[in-house]
């Protein structure tokens, strides 16, 4: 029986590969054994990274939020916490914004979550005198 070299395939491969190492620098866009790892290594961190950008997005709303809040004389959970207790619905990545483009909305969702707070705190005082 004849020898396959798979040569076509082959090509297309090393193709495949040195064209993802596009735009490194060196022996690692143009070697493809370098190449190889290069690019695996680089689809690891693309993985894990786009697990951690979420992470990072979040943190950032809930910074801005609590700089915003804290202008006004809150912390960010009491802030939260109040939302809560308001029944405001609003996740943080609106918030942020909100807090970022228009400070009177802010203000006013701040305003709603300030006296729902201080409701159920004279709520649990006078509950606990009684």
């Amino acid at each position: 029986m004849a020898r396959v070299k798979a040569g076509p395939r082959a090509h297309a491969r090393k193709r495949k590969i040195i064209k993802a190492a596009k735009g490194y620098y060196g022996r690692k866009k143009s070697c493809f054994r370098i190449a190889v790892e290069t690019v695996e290594k680089g689809m690891q961190y693309a993985y894990r990274d786009r697990r951690t950008k979420k992470r990072n997005f979040r943190a950032l709303w809930i910074q801005r939020i609590n700089a915003a809040v804290r202008e006004h004389g809150l912390t960010y959970a009491q802030f939260i916490n109040g939302l809560k207790l308001a029944k405001i619905e609003l996740d943080r990545k609106v918030l942020a914004d909100i807090a970022v483009h228009d400070a009177d909305g802010f203000k006013a969702i701040f305003e709603q979550a300030k006296s729902a707070l201080t409701a159920a705190q004279n709520n649990a005082k006078s509950t606990k005198a009684a």
